[in-house]
């Protein structure tokens, strides 16, 4: 059993692999070309910084692959014998499962760093200090203990009380994400930004009445401190219900006039009317629903072969290792939904906002964020949530 799963992940990770190799030749063949979309020095910087990721990515899939190596065949058995002998089932389940997220965090932390201190500000995209990606680290681990060792204490529990335990924990799941739905505008994102209610009457008034004409109902109008991390452009309605919040970054503001930026949020307008967030929650239950059924019924042979019981700790640590694997078959579909509704979003975006109004900005964006505005098929299937923008911008009438 172990050595089919090895044999899985080692496609899988081939197939990350040849993708990224395939994306970089594709870029390298159309750099030096005549640009599209962007200035001639954009469009090659642009290049640049997209084959950059991707050598990046190359490093990270090669990091994730030793990883799935070193539990599957050493870390899981060292982990459970160690901890076995010292505490009852639960707390080794617990301390199994942190003493998983804490030696992967640690390991791949080096990315995140080179990624923001080396390649986005070789850019100019990073403006994060030292002090403030410590608090970050700081705020996000002391928020992964809280809230995770409730979590798992309560899947825990539900492993252990029901023969059907990966159904009900994927309901706990769902559950969970749409409660991280809810609270994220209004309660986790101020823990690590500052958002302040737009001081810009004529331009509230404009947002107001564009989300009357849409139907929505939202808490508010907040521009987000971005740019002291970042200096990309974005904007989007965050939450769910009555906790749904318009937040544009303060980057966004410098770089978009008014009509444009009335575009951008018709866009996202687009998807509230088109109600594109419940169709990918939906679209993302059943992914983990598979997950969980798949997972949930792995053979014992194969807790055997790792050296340890299937106790509740080790098949949540088994979804996690896994997940990626399930989700890499499943996303393509996912995303190719989601192309689709950019698609009607950019139309309804155009109705209110004007046509030309919303390509100007989505080439001030491309400009702005370095996008290279070319990717190969297999990459765009594969990865893409979002159509190409050559294609969006085609699809609104500019030739290219």
């Amino acid at each position: 059993m172990l050595s089919i799963l090895l044999a899985i992940f080692t496609l899988y990770i081939l197939i990350k692999i040849s993708l990224s190799f395939i994306q970089i030749r594709y870029i390298l063949q159309k750099k030096d070309a005549k640009a599209v979309l962007l200035e001639q020095d954009h469009y090659k910087e642009a290049a640049d910084y997209a084959i950059a990721k991707e050598k990046l990515s190359l490093v990270s899939y090669s990091l994730d692959y030793a990883l799935f190596l070193w539990w599957t065949f050493f870390g899981f058995g060292i982990l459970y014998s160690f901890l076995q002998l010292q505490f009852s089932e639960f707390w080794t389940s617990i301390i199994f499962l942190f003493g998983y997220f804490a030696l992967e965090y640690i390991i791949t932390l080096p990315i995140s760093v080179y990624q923001v201190f080396y390649l986005d500000k070789r850019f100019g995209f990073s403006k994060i200090t030292p002090k403030i990606f410590f608090q970050d680290q700081i705020k996000s681990i002391l928020m992964f203990i809280l809230l995770g060792f409730a979590l798992f204490s309560l899947l825990i529990w539900v492993i252990d009380s029901f023969e059907l335990w990966w159904f009900y924990a994927f309901l706990i799941m769902m559950a969970i994400i749409l409660v991280i739905n809810f609270l994220y505008p209004t309660i986790i994102a101020p823990l690590f930004n500052k958002f302040t209610p737009l001081d810009d009457e004529v331009l509230r008034e404009k947002i107001e009445a564009l989300m009357v004409q849409a139907g929505m109902k939202a808490n508010g109008v907040f521009v987000m401190d971005a740019s002291k991390r970042d200096g990309r452009l974005n904007a989007f309605f965050g939450g769910i219900g009555k906790s749904k919040r318009v937040v544009l970054f303060d980057t966004l503001l410098e770089k978009l006039d008014h009509s444009e930026l009335i575009a951008v949020l018709g866009h996202e307008l687009g998807h509230f009317r088109n109600g594109d967030i419940w169709k990918n929650i939906l679209l993302m239950s059943i992914l983990v629903f598979l997950a969980f059924f798949i997972l949930g019924n792995i053979p014992l042979e194969l807790y055997d072969e790792l050296g340890v019981a299937p106790i509740a700790g080790v098949k949540i640590a088994l979804i996690l290792i896994l997940f990626p694997l399930i989700s890499f078959v499943w996303m393509p579909i996912i995303s190719l939904f989601s192309r689709g509704h950019e698609y009607k979003a950019d139309e309804y975006g155009s109705s209110v906002g004007g046509k030309e109004e919303l390509v100007s900005a989505l080439l001030k964006l491309v400009s702005e964020n370095r996008s290279f505005p070319l990717s190969h098929p297999l990459f765009v299937f594969f990865y893409y949530s979002h159509p190409p923008i050559v294609q969006r911008v085609q699809k609104l009438g500019l030739e290219v």
